[in-house]
């Protein structure tokens, strides 16, 4: 058994006030001690369950890509057969890591609109930090001790959970149709698109957040400083333009392989995308943009249940993924950053000739690049506390929710 020292709440997460927020937001009052906090790890259960996005956990068995494999090494050192269930969206991932009480699931890949949720509803538990060695090569602005970017996952002194990998939601196009390369998000939201009916978006409440970073360019009176962070009216705005993105759109994805599909098919020739999505609709051809208004962007963390069943291997999984061999490997196949900077020279070794140019690009989201992480607008759920002056005058998640389903049946 590894035994570690304590790791000490300073204060503990908000509560959540379910009256005022609805039940799965974030932004009631009161702190509150974490649910549990894993020390130290014990025996092995040999099993483990996990909830993650699409090409998180390869295990060498995705027909045409069976070189990709980080399970089966891990499955090999501990015994901990993995299992996997995977999710489109945040919104998905919260409800799955909530089923049974939270004790069907041993973790989940978190982003951050679903690492603060899942926090502050005491679904997750908190960490010592001593378990993980790698985290001492942690990207500064990640860094559970040091980081200014890492509120998903460290929360009044608490670390939960292991940070993964992190990219950017850029601008993706069809280097033969749109011509030419774009330089704004305005022909992706803009009713005079020359490309309408060929436009794409994500299919996600959080996607607010893109037409609200766009508007911080485009109408800076609305005075709009985060776009997670919006009042009555800059929401009301945001949503306008999102409903004259409508009619331009062919189709929204969630699923990634549906925009790779779309890019191939050519029903689709502009949007934004993940890098993963880039990686693999070359053939299409396309490229990949970093526009003028800024990216949205996530940064992913492995969260362990408050629950787990398997608690042990979770966090022998937890230590496993933050390994750089382990974060480059993912690096390669997904085109994400690790979070793990060693990871980086690895990914461009990995990628042979012309490696170093790849991972300081937008490909492979400029590995290692501190500026870039930093200027990333990262996915974080919205609340009514605005997290300034204004007070509890902004739109909180359960808002976001219900206009992007009116939006969507539009």
């Amino acid at each position: 058994m590894k035994k570690v020292g304590r790791w000490l709440a300073v204060l503990g997460v908000l509560a959540l006030v379910a009256a005022a927020c609805g039940e799965d937001e974030p932004g009631g009052e009161g702190p509150v001690e974490p649910a549990i906090t894993y020390e130290e790890i014990g025996e092995l259960e040999g099993q483990l369950e996990l909830i993650a996005w699409h090409g998180y956990t390869e295990d060498g068995t995705t027909e045409g890509y069976e070189e990709y494999d980080w399970v089966t090494p891990f499955e090999d050192a501990t015994g901990c057969q993995v299992n996997v269930t995977y999710a489109d969206t945040s919104d998905e991932m919260v409800t799955l890591m909530r089923q049974g009480d939270g004790g069907v699931y041993d973790g989940v890949s978190a982003s951050g609109n679903a690492s603060n949720r899942l926090i502050e509803g005491q679904d997750v538990g908190a960490v010592d930090p001593a378990l993980f060695p790698d985290l001492d090569n942690v990207i500064a602005p990640l860094h559970p001790e040091t980081g200014t970017n890492n509120a998903h996952y460290i929360v009044d002194g608490n670390m939960y959970g292991t940070p993964y990998m992190y990219g950017p939601n850029f601008l993706m196009y069809n280097t033969e149709v749109v011509d030419p390369a774009p330089t704004s998000w305005d022909i992706t939201f803009e009713a005079d698109s020359p490309y309408a009916g060929q436009v794409t978006a994500y299919d996600d409440p959080i996607f607010i957040a893109d037409a609200a970073m766009y508007l911080m360019t485009h109408e800076p009176d609305l005075g709009i400083t985060d776009p997670y962070e919006l009042t009555q009216e800059q929401f009301d705005a945001s949503i306008d333009l999102l409903r004259q993105q409508h009619d331009l759109v062919a189709a929204y994805w969630a699923l990634y392989t549906d925009e790779i599909d779309g890019f191939l098919d050519g029903s689709m020739v502009v949007g934004t995308a993940w890098p993963v999505n880039f990686t693999y609709s070359k053939d299409a051809p396309a490229a990949a943009v970093i526009p003028s208004e800024g990216v949205t962007g996530w940064a992913d963390t492995w969260m362990i249940s408050a629950n787990a069943p398997h608690p042990n291997c979770m966090l022998e999984w937890m230590d496993w993924t933050l390994q750089p061999d382990v974060q480059a490997e993912v690096g390669v196949y997904y085109g994400a950053a690790g979070s793990n900077i060693e990871s980086c020279q690895l990914i461009a070794d990995t990628l042979g000739e012309g490696g170093e140019d790849l991972v300081n690009s937008v490909e492979y989201s400029f590995c290692g690049n501190e500026e870039f992480l930093n200027d990333l607008y990262l996915w974080k759920t919205p609340q009514a506390n605005c997290g300034d002056d204004r007070g509890n005058v902004c739109i909180d998640y359960s808002e976001w929710t219900q206009a992007w389903t009116e939006i969507r049946g539009a």
